[in-house]
């Protein structure tokens, strides 16, 4: 499956200079700085050793301005170095002259990791900026001229547009990382000319995301099938006419502002893909903690939806197993309280037993593959507003930047061709 824009096996990387942008923003425990999942740093960890030798620097950015993780890469190096075990340098300069020195007294082998590209303001005020904006910030006017390539491995960030995502790749050659590469084709299976029968599960509390990426894959033939739960499988059944009950219209209108244009939105797709979407035909409330089974005729509700229930569960799981190509994001209900996981178990379970292709996301989804050991689900993708946003057909910048590199940059066709 061809991609538009270089990979590492079209460029030669080996012995020179490299300046490679990764996505290793972790959480982090703000009172003593530790990082708490080391995710993403093992996944670009993976991407570096498939790298030849070669002269690495590593951009990466933590948080964002006011946020009580927005902090330094140095705790992000030990755990790089001890995940490759491979000295990682620190450098506390992204740009300035201890960055520069430091890039200039490399060797073949050595890696360095440069400052927190989000403590410098281009980083952050530029996010919007074109191209040729992003080309003359200060980031990209020092750093490129030491360097000889450029690899984008941070996947999680392709939707934005920033001097360390795309201000390098009109200047020198510049291929997608090892990390990039698999989330694309991993992507561009279930969404291109995926196999029969393709359907998507979509959850969780995230509703203008889902609605978005509905809205996509339903208007462009890509699924067959849409099945809702969770507070999106809510809005379903009450854009069809359904009354929720109180207590769940209350936490809807509490957690979603546009509400009303949402439910909508959701009745348009009904209106248009009436026999391709369906919501939950029975669920579990809450009742002061027990877990209590409602059906669709018995609304409205007068106590909150935690969980989809039996019914549901089965029926899902039968369209489950037929589908040979599976998009998923999202949890089912409140899988966090033991009472109302079934749900979330049960279907996340199905999708690991099927034969189809299937393609995860979402990190509460990831943190339940993670904990029930599903090791048959084929792509758990790092990817969240970046996933989000390629699955319902937004322009991703870096990816564009990439495409324009290869366009520029015809000795990548050469070595592709040795």
């Amino acid at each position: 499956m061809a991609l538009p824009f270089y990979t590492i096996s079209d460029l030669d990387l080996a012995n020179k200079t490299v300046l490679m942008r990764v996505d290793i923003n972790s959480p982090i425990n703000p009172d003593t700085g530790e990082i708490l999942s080391f995710k993403r740093i093992e996944e670009h960890a993976r991407s570096i050793r498939k790298l030849p030798l070669c002269k690495l620097i590593l951009l990466a950015h933590q948080s964002r301005p006011g946020k009580k993780d927005y902090v330094n890469l140095s705790e992000h190096a030990k755990v790089l170095s001890d995940l490759l075990e491979r000295d990682v340098i620190y450098v506390d300069s992204l740009f300035q002259k201890r960055a520069v020195d430091a890039i200039k007294a490399m060797e073949v082998g050595d890696i360095i990791l440069l400052e927190n590209s989000r403590f410098y303001a281009e980083e952050v005020v530029l996010k919007d900026a074109t191209m040729d904006t992003q080309e003359k910030s200060h980031i990209v006017r020092t750093l490129s001229p030491l360097a000889d390539v450029f690899v984008n491995d941070a996947f999680s960030a392709i939707h934005r547009s920033q001097p360390t995502l795309v201000g390098f790749c009109r200047l020198m050659p510049s291929c997608a990382g090892p990390l990039m590469e698999k989330e694309l084709r991993a992507l561009k299976r279930v969404t291109e000319n995926p196999e029969r029968p393709c359907i998507a599960v979509l959850g969780g509390l995230k509703v203008d995301d889902s609605i978005k990426v509905a809205e996509h894959l339903l208007g462009r033939n890509i699924i067959d099938k849409l099945l809702t739960v969770g507070v999106v499988g809510s809005m379903f059944q009450w854009a069809d006419g359904y009354d929720l009950g109180t207590p769940n219209i209350n936490f809807i209108r509490s957690e979603l502002k546009d509400a009303d244009e949402l439910v909508e939105r959701c009745r348009k797709m009904l209106a248009e893909h009436p026999d391709r979407i369906c919501y939950p035909s029975d669920m579990a409330l809450n009742r002061d903690g027990k877990r209590e089974r409602i059906t669709l005729s018995e609304l409205p509700a007068d106590a909150p939806i935690y969980d989809i229930s039996i019914d549901t569960i089965a029926r899902y799981s039968i369209v489950i197993k037929e589908a040979r190509t599976i998009i998923a994001n999202g949890p089912a209900g409140v899988y966090e309280i033991p009472e109302f996981s079934e749900g979330t178990i049960e279907i996340f379970k199905a999708i690991n037993d099927s034969e189809g292709y299937s393609v995860m996301g979402g990190g509460e989804t990831t943190q339940v593959i993670k904990d029930r050991k599903m090791t048959g689900i084929d792509h758990v993708s790092t990817g969240g507003g970046a996933l989000i946003n390629y699955l319902s057909g937004k322009e991703m910048p870096a990816l564009g930047a990439l495409r324009t590199s290869r366009g520029m940059f015809p000795e990548g066709e050469e070595e592709s061709q040795k």
